[in-house]
């Protein structure tokens, strides 16, 4: 986050001389986002007119593939052990599938097998639950957001509209 636009300029004085300032300080658009997983759409996302979405990490694609290449001796050893090359096939569909979608007036999840579009009007909060999963509080039942982590609230915050307060936001 070091970039220009967010160095403070120097302040000048009622005497019209510039005086340096003691220490930079780094001025954040509070309709903005800022989080390690979407930094870069962080600047482009404002309150209220852009969809958010939190996909897996494209490089456990990789990593499934380099343990089907390592483990490729193996796989023709024993009998019926081949079948475990389904695995790196499951895993690339599953990250290429689950997804979550955020817009000011919707949420929607993406599952293996469907997905489902709730309004923000239904959810009654936010649930973080173990290994920093998030869920939505529904009536009648309970929504894990797919790929969205404890992290991730701000950003969340910003693409909802502003549904709920941002939870290290300024007070």
């Amino acid at each position: 986050m070091s970039s220009t636009d967010d160095r403070e300029a120097a302040e000048t004085t009622s005497v019209g001389e510039p005086t340096p300032a003691a220490e930079p300080v780094q001025h954040v658009d509070v309709g903005v986002a800022y989080t390690p997983r979407v930094r870069d759409e962080g600047r482009k996302v404002r309150e209220g007119t852009r969809r958010l979405v939190f996909k897996p990490s494209r490089l456990t694609i990789v990593v499934a593939l380099f343990a089907a290449v390592g483990g490729l001796p193996l796989y023709f050893s024993v009998p019926y052990f081949w079948l475990f090359l389904l695995v790196p096939v499951a895993v690339t569909v599953w990250v290429l599938r689950i997804r979550t979608t955020v817009d000011p007036s919707t949420v929607t999840v993406r599952t293996l097998t469907g997905s489902r579009t709730v309004a923000w009007d239904d959810v009654r909060g936010l649930r973080l639950g173990k290994r920093s999963s998030v869920s939505a509080v529904l009536p009648h039942d309970e929504l894990t957001l797919r790929a969205v982590h404890v992290r991730d609230l701000p950003a969340l915050s910003v693409a909802s509209g502003g549904r709920f307060a941002d939870p290290v936001g300024e007070a």
